[in-house]
C-alpha cells in the first residue's frame, strides 16, 4: 500500500513537471529541484550524491584586463568562477610573440597566472593561446579554446592566419610543430631572426596564428630543436612558402547544428561570424638531406670483411692504403645504396686470418663551413672474432662431429670418415605460388667468384610432360654505386617466361655457384606454380590535371606500404596481376626523374617533390578490371589521405560529458535539455499537443 502511494506521488509530480515545462511556466532550476525532491521522496533511506557539475569554468576577471592596451607588466592573472587546472601547458599553451626564455604558467586555486620572462616588445599585441588546456578541477569540464591578449601599444591586433602542416612524403598531419610569420620578405630572416608570431599545430596538423597585425608576411613551419625560433640546424624539420600572406577578414555565415543525440538533429541555425583569411594554407614539411660528410666508425664483425660508415655518401670512393699489409688488389668493394657505407671483402684468406689491419684512409670530409676537403685518418681494424678463437671453435665442432660418427659406427648406422666442408650459404626467394610479374632472387653470404649456368635448369609442365623452359640469370647491380675495378657480386635474379597456370621446377646442381673462398653451393630443387589469370584483378587510373612530367604511382596496402608501383608520364597508370583486396593509391611527381621521392632544400629554394593520395579506398576483385578517373589537384591536400591509412589520428575534442541526462534517465525523470526523454514522457502520461521550449 505504501509502495503504491509513492509511485502515485512520482507520477503526479511527473505530470506537473511535464505540463509546466510544455507551457513554459517553470524555470529550469525549479524543474531540477522538483525532480530531485521527487527522487529523494521515492528513495527513502538511500542517500543520493546529487547532480553532477556540468558548468565549465568562466572567466570572471583578468589583470591586466583582456584586450588592454599600453600594458607594461609581464605578469598576467586570470580569475575564474571555480577552481581550475591546466593540462600539458608546455605543449598546448603558446605565447606570441615567441618567448626565448620559457614563460612560467601555473594555477593557483581559481587563478591562472602567467609570467613572461622576456622583455616586452613595444607596440605589439601579445596573445596567450590556452587552446583547450583549461578545465575545472573537479569534473574536468573544459573551458574550450581560450585566448587572452593585451597590447604594449595603443592598438590590439585581431587578425588571424590558419591552415595545415603535412608531412611532404606521405601527407600525414604533423602534430606539435611551430608555425610562424615573418614581416621581412627576405629568405635570410628564417635563419637569422626569431619568428614574429607563432602557433602550434594540433593532432590534425591544423594551426591558427592569432593577434596578427595588418600587413604582408611570409609563413614557415619549424620543429625547433634548440628553442631559438629560427632555422639553424639541418636536422630540424621545416616547411616554407614563397607566397606572400596578406591577412584579411569578412562577415560570413555558417551553420550551427544542435543535436538531440548522436544520430538525430534538433535544429540547424544560420549564425553570423567573422571569417579570417587566409584559412587554407598548406605547408609541406620535410627534413633536409644531411650533406655534411664525416667518418662515423669502422666495423669488422666478421673476419672476412669490414665496413666503413660515413654520415653521407660521395661520388668518389675512399683511397685505402695498408700499413701492415699489402692492400693492392686485396679487396672486393660493396657499396650501400646511398654510398654512405663501404664494405671491403678480403680476397686473401691470409688477411682473413690476420686479426689487426692497420690502414691509412683518405676521403672527402666537410669542414666547419660545410665545404668538402681531403681528409686522412689512420684506422686500426680489429676482428671481433680473433683467429685463435675461431680455430678453437673449429676444433670443438670437429670433435663433436667425430663423436657423432663414432656413435653411428658402433650402432651400425651410416657414418662419414671425412668431415664435409662448409657449403656456400644461399638465400633463394622462390615461393610455391609465383605471380607472373615476379622473378626468383638469390642472395649469398659471401661474394661470388664464378657462376656455371650449365648447372641451372628450369622445366615447365604441360599436361603430363616436362619441358625445358627458357630463362636468364643476371647479377643485381645498383646503378647508384661508384664504378670500381673489383666490384662485389652477391645478388642474382632469375627471369623466366612465366605463363599463368603452369607448373615449374627449378633444379640447380651442386657447385653452380662458387665464392671467392672456394665454397660451393649445394644442390637445390624447388617446384612452384604460376597462378592463373582468373586469380587477379587489374587497375587502370586515368590521371587528369597532371601530365608531361615523370610520375611514380604506387599501389598501397592498409598499412600505407607500397605493394606495386609504376612509372609513367601520364595520362594513365596501369597495375596488372593485382591480388584481390582493398588498396589505396599514392602519386609522386618525380621532378628529377630518378625514380624516387626527394626531399627539399631551403638554401636553394627547392620544395620537396609533390605527393598526392587518391581520397578513397579501391577494391579489386578476382577477374575484375577496375578503372578510375583521378584528378590529384582537385581536392585540398589536407583532405586527400584516407583516414584508414592515416597514422596520426585526430584527438577527440574535450567536451562536457552530460552525465546528468543519463543519471536522470536511470532515475526515471526528465532532465532539462533531454528532448528525446521528454517526448517519451509526454506520450506515456497521455499528454498531447506541441511541446513547449
Amino acid at each position: 500500500m505504501k509502495k503504491k502511494k509513492i509511485l502515485h506521488t512520482i507520477n503526479k509530480h511527473r505530470r506537473i513537471i511535464l505540463l509546466n515545462l510544455r507551457l513554459g511556466f517553470l524555470p529550469l532550476l525549479c524543474i531540477v529541484a522538483i525532480a530531485a525532491g521527487v527522487v529523494s521522496c521515492a528513495r527513502m533511506g538511500q542517500p543520493d550524491g546529487g547532480w553532477y557539475d556540468e558548468t565549465p569554468p568562466q572567466v570572471v576577471s583578468a589583470s591586466p584586463k583582456d584586450g588592454s592596451t599600453g600594458v607594461k607588466t609581464r605578469k598576467v592573472s586570470i580569475l575564474f568562477s571555480e577552481y581550475v587546472k591546466i593540462d600539458n601547458a608546455t605543449e598546448k599553451v603558446v605565447v606570441s610573440p615567441p618567448q626565448i626564455e620559457m614563460p612560467e604558467i601555473k594555477t593557483a586555486g581559481k587563478r591562472v597566472e602567467v609570467e613572461l620572462k622576456d622583455t616586452l616588445k613595444p607596440d605589439i599585441t601579445y596573445t596567450v593561446d590556452f587552446s583547450d588546456a583549461i578545465s575545472d578541477n573537479n569534473e574536468g569540464n573544459p573551458l574550450g579554446n581560450y585566448t587572452y591578449s593585451f597590447s604594449t601599444g595603443s592598438v590590439i591586433d585581431t587578425l588571424q592566419v590558419a591552415g595545415y602542416v603535412l608531412e611532404s612524403e606521405n601527407l600525414e598531419p604533423v602534430k606539435g610543430i611551430l608555425v610562424g610569420l615573418y614581416s621581412e620578405m627576405d629568405d635570410s630572416a628564417f635563419v637569422k631572426r626569431p619568428m614574429l608570431r607563432v602557433a602550434r599545430t594540433d593532432s590534425q596538423g591544423k594551426f591558427i596564428i592569432k593577434g596578427v597585425a595588418p600587413g604582408k608576411y611570409r609563413i614557415y613551419a619549424l620543429q625547433d630543436a634548440d628553442g631559438n625560433y629560427c632555422f639553424n640546424q639541418k636536422s630540424e624539420k621545416i616547411a616554407f612558402s614563397r607566397d606572400t600572406i596578406i591577412p584579411s577578414f569578412k562577415p560570413d555565415i555558417r551553420q550551427d547544428t544542435t543535436w538531440l543525440d548522436s544520430l538525430r538533429i534538433k535544429s540547424i541555425a544560420q549564425v553570423g561570424y567573422t571569417h579570417f583569411l587566409p584559412d587554407d594554407i598548406v605547408l609541406r614539411a620535410f627534413t633536409e638531406t644531411q650533406t655534411d660528410r664525416h667518418l662515423l666508425k669502422s666495423d669488422r664483425s666478421e673476419p672476412d670483411h669490414f665496413s666503413i660508415f660515413f654520415s653521407y655518401g660521395s661520388d668518389t670512393l675512399p683511397t685505402l692504403r695498408g700499413l701492415n699489409f699489402n692492400a693492392d688488389k686485396a679487396f672486393l668493394i660493396e657499396q650501400s645504396m646511398r654510398r654512405d657505407t663501404i664494405t671491403y671483402w678480403l680476397r686473401d684468406t691470409a688477411l682473413v686470418n690476420q686479426d689487426t689491419l692497420d690502414i691509412e684512409l683518405r676521403y672527402m670530409a666537410s669542414d666547419t663551413l660545410g665545404v668538402l676537403r681531403p681528409q686522412t685518418d689512420t684506422l686500426q681494424i680489429l676482428s671481433k672474432q680473433p683467429y685463435e678463437r675461431r680455430i678453437k671453435q673449429k676444433q670443438k665442432d670437429f670433435e663433436e662431429w667425430e663423436k657423432k660418427q663414432k656413435r653411428n659406427k658402433k650402432r651400425g648406422e651410416a657414418y662419414d670418415s671425412i668431415m664435409p666442408t662448409e657449403s656456400l650459404k644461399c638465400n633463394m626467394n622462390a615461393p610455391s605460388s609465383l605471380d607472373p610479374d615476379k622473378n626468383i632472387g638469390f642472395e649469398f653470404a659471401t661474394p661470388i667468384a664464378s657462376l656455371d649456368t650449365a648447372k641451372i635448369h628450369l622445366y615447365s609442365r604441360h599436361d603430363t610432360l616436362w619441358y625445358k623452359a627458357p630463362f636468364e640469370i643476371d647479377e643485381i647491380t645498383d646503378t647508384t654505386s661508384v664504378k670500381t675495378e673489383f666490384p662485389c657480386r652477391r645478388r642474382y635474379i632469375l627471369r623466366g617466361e612465366w605463363r599463368p597456370d603452369i607448373e615449374y621446377s627449378l633444379e640447380i646442381d651442386s657447385a653452380a655457384f662458387t665464392d671467392i673462398y672456394g665454397k660451393v653451393s649445394e644442390k637445390i630443387k624447388q617446384g612452384f606454380k604460376v597462378r592463373s589469370m582468373d586469380d587477379y584483378s587489374s587497375l587502370m587510373l586515368n590521371i587528369e590535371g597532371i601530365s608531361g612530367v615523370p610520375m611514380i604511382v604506387q599501389l598501397l596496402d592498409g598499412q600505407d606500404k607500397t605493394v606495386k608501383q609504376v612509372r609513367t608520364n601520364g595520362p594513365t597508370a596501369q597495375f596488372f596481376y593485382v591480388n584481390p583486396g582493398k588498396y589505396y593509391v599514392r602519386l609522386i611527381v618525380d621532378s628529377n626523374g630518378n625514380g624516387q621521392w626527394d626531399t627539399g632544400n631551403y638554401a636553394t629554394g627547392l620544395q620537396p617533390e609533390s605527393v598526392y593520395y587518391y581520397p578513397e579506398e579501391i577494391e579489386c576483385r578476382a577477374k575484375w578490371d577496375v578503372t578510375q578517373n583521378w584528378n590529384p589537384t582537385s581536392i585540398p591536400l589536407q583532405s586527400q589521405k584516407p583516414s584508414a591509412i592515416t597514422k596520426q589520428k585526430g584527438e577527440q575534442k574535450k567536451k562536457i560529458r552530460m552525465r546528468n541526462i543519463e543519471r536522470a534517465r536511470q532515475l526515471g525523470i526528465v532532465y532539462p535539455g533531454d528532448e528525446s526523454l521528454s517526448d517519451k514522457a509526454v506520450k506515456k502520461n497521455g499528454e498531447t499537443g506541441k511541446k513547449g521550449k
